[in-house]
Order: structure tokens, then sequence, then C-alpha cells
């Protein structure tokens, strides 16, 4: 089974930016508009939120789009619907970013096969460790050609990181720094040694660098260390603030990135 992220990282090695945002915000029926307006702004990859009454790694400013979401109506179901509904004329990569017990209250056959069955091409499951993947979930994953990411700290260790390295497809998700998402301070010279760090173990990955991305000298200082950088809580923002114009909204915020 063809995967486009498997695709997008063949055909481009560097300078990737993935967007996420929560699907069913601002509006319930926006996340379809969103992504062809991504894709139409040259976004290469494009990360769906599953929104979650506690998420553990999110800022305020996700944790808040996750909860406006949650009351407009979105359901995983919901998302699967649109997700399909996109893929009539849509072939960016679609990853989805949610967590265990979505999964598992969902069933996870039934949510592996029906993300396949729809177009999605990874999930983030940020509490569903390494080992348990391993042991329980890595069979399926690749029976439906889902690719698992990963993510890393600057806290993780060498040995941990290779073993996520040889477990992973798609690639490795860098956390810039032990915080939750949303930060919007310029990357610290620690940070840029971390991914330097990260660069010298020469994982056959490709890596992304996320959390604190957020404008042009980031996501550049993030091309430079990595294969690319993911922007969240920025575009959220942006999005709340442009909510009656989409495809503009969109469009400004991608061009004050590249």
């Amino acid at each position: 089974m063809d995967n486009r992220l498997d695709a997008l990282f063949t055909r481009k090695e560097g300078g990737i930016l993935n967007v996420y945002f929560t699907a069913g915000h601002p509006e319930l029926e926006s996340t379809p508009k969103i992504i062809l307006a991504l894709e139409k702004n040259g976004v290469d990859l494009i990360e769906l939120g599953m929104p979650y009454s506690d998420p553990m790694a999110d800022g305020p400013t996700i944790q808040d789009s996750s909860q406006k979401a949650l009351a407009n109506g979105m359901t995983v179901d919901k998302l699967f619907s649109q997700v399909a509904e996109v893929r009539k004329t849509s072939e960016v990569p679609l990853i989805v970013m949610g967590y265990l017990n979505q999964m598992i209250q969902y069933g996870k056959e039934k949510f592996l096969s029906r993300a396949a069955e729809v177009g999605i091409d990874g999930l983030i499951i940020p509490d569903l460790p390494m080992e348990l993947f391993e042991k329980n979930y890595k069979e399926q994953f690749d029976k439906y050609s889902i690719r698992k990411t990963f993510l890393i700290t600057p806290e993780t260790s060498e040995e941990r990181i290779k073993k996520i390295s040889s477990l992973s497809k798609g690639f490795i998700y860098m956390v810039s720094k032990s915080s939750i998402t949303g930060s919007s301070s310029e990357i610290t010279d620690s940070q840029t040694s971390y991914f330097q760090r990260i660069k010298n173990l020469n994982l056959s990955n490709p890596k992304l660098i996320g959390f604190g991305i957020h404008d042009k000298s980031t996501y550049q200082t993030a091309c430079e260390n990595s294969n690319g950088a993911i922007i969240g809580s920025a575009f959220i923002r942006a999005l709340e603030n442009g909510q009656t114009d989409i495809e503009n909204a969109v469009a400004d915020f991608i061009r004050s990135i590249r």
C-alpha cells in the first residue's frame, strides 16, 4: 500500500513545512477548507489534531481550540468523514495527532482500518509508549500502512533515540525543548546544540522540529538543523484572527513563514 508520507520524504529532503491545526476548529466544517487552503499554499504535510478533553502535551492555544472543537461537535467519526471528503480532490500527506484512549475507545483495529480507508498516512500518539507500540500495535500499523511518529526531547537518551529510529516509519518528531506547545521565544544555543547532537547520530529517519516554531526565523533555524519544521499554535491563532476568511488567513500565514 503506497504511503504519501514516504513519497514526500523520498522526493524532498529539506525545507518541509508541516502545519498542525485542531480538526473542527474554528468551526465544525472548517477542516476540509483549511486542508485545501494549506495545500494550495504549498504546505508539504498537514497534521490534524483529534480534539481531546485532557491533552497532555498541548499548551493553552491548542487546549482551547480542542475544547471549542468538542463543543462544535467534532468526533473521531466526523474527522474520518471529513478526510474522506478531502481525499476526493487532494493527495497532500495527512497525519493525525491524538491520544491512546481515543484509539482504544474506538477500537484499535477499527480505528486503523478506517484511517487507512479514508486516506490518513500517519499517526502521532504521544502517550503510546515505544515498548507498548512494539508489542501490541506495530503489526496492525504495518498491516494498514499507517506510519507511527514518535516524539523525542532533549532528555531522550541516545540509546532510546536509536531504538525509536529502528521502529519508526515516517519521521521522528523532535520536540525542541521540554515544555508544552505554544512557546513563542527564539531558539536558544542549547536547543541548537541539541539539534546538532541529533543530526550527528545520522539516523535513517527524516526529522521534523516542533514546539515553539512560530515565525520565519524559527522555521529557518529548524530547517537548517533537520528536514523541516512543525507549526501549530501560531497557525491556530492566525486562524482565529481570520476565521471569517480562511483562505486569506492561511495564505497570509504561510507567506509570513516562507
